[in-house]
């Protein structure tokens, strides 16, 4: 029951025909044991260039994949891996990859996820999301994020990167948000393509017991329970201004705690857009 809750908390809960059509089918990778396996790219910039299709991708849990998923893996050119999930996290569903596949492990700020208590009284708590996405977790961002963001600085041409967590919605969702939004991607198109996650997490098959068993345990019912989880426009709007807050502007943040000026963010919108 302990690890169906910790694995409720961060899947997506809830789907909407909405958040389908505003993701792009384009962008689907179709993966046997993976269900939010997306490319960030194909998206419009605000200066009329597009993010490059088939060099960064984004995914829930990648340990159930299949052999032909590890093909499709390989024929995606994916040499590397950035893992959100903290580290027992990471231990206990260990990703599966073709070999030689650098792996990097990046658990800032999830190393302590809930516990059942903790679960239950934050499901009643209709703002500990926002905690998550705001002040609570913004000492992590930037410890979180930075080896991904070096990473997508110094890969080859005819390379691709994949980053996730377990459901590949909160932490995935932030990171996404990120690279989006200093490419220069609108904050409307991040926001369709952030929760997206709704409906791609919905065909999970294990998400009808992840519902049961939290409405067992916290009281509540199912429809209750999935209002609270599923991610909205505004839990991604208040992760960029718990960042503006604190640093001015997301430019500054990448500056502080990336590490990356007006010249790596130039080299990255050159290597990813077009």
């Amino acid at each position: 029951m302990k690890k169906l809750v910790l694995t409720a908390a961060i899947i997506a809960f809830g789907a909407t025909a909405n958040a389908q059509i505003k993701d792009s089918i384009r962008r689907v990778v179709k993966m046997e044991g993976a269900y939010n396996f997306r490319d960030t790219g194909g998206y419009k910039t605000a200066d009329g260039k597009e993010v490059m299709l088939g060099k960064v991708f984004r995914s829930d849990a990648i340990d159930k994949l299949s052999d032909k998923d590890l093909k499709t893996f390989q024929d995606k050119k994916i040499t590397t891996v950035v893992d959100f999930r903290g580290i027992e996290e990471a231990k206990k569903a260990p990703d599966r990859l073709p070999q030689n596949t650098n792996y990097l492990l990046c658990p800032a700020g999830s190393n302590n996820l809930p516990n059942a208590q903790d679960m239950v009284k934050f499901l009643k708590d209709k703002n500990f999301l926002f905690d998550m996405y705001g002040e609570g977790g913004l000492p992590y961002f930037g410890e979180r994020y930075r080896p991904l963001f070096v990473k997508l600085l110094t890969m080859q041409p005819n390379e691709a990167l994949l980053y996730h967590c377990t459901g590949g919605r909160d932490r995935t969702g932030m990171a996404s948000a990120l690279f989006l939004k200093i490419l220069g991607v609108p904050q409307d198109v991040i926001e369709n393509d952030y929760v997206a996650s709704n409906y791609y997490l919905a065909k999970n098959p294990t998400m009808k017991n992840m519902y049961s068993g939290l409405s067992k345990m916290a009281g509540m019912s199912e429809a209750e329970i999935k209002q609270q989880m599923e991610l909205r426009p505004e839990l991604i709007r208040n992760f960029f201004a718990a960042i503006n807050k604190k640093y001015g502007s997301v430019e500054n943040f990448f500056q502080v705690e990336i590490g990356m000026g007006p010249n790596e963010i130039a080299i990255l919108k050159q290597k990813y857009l077009k």
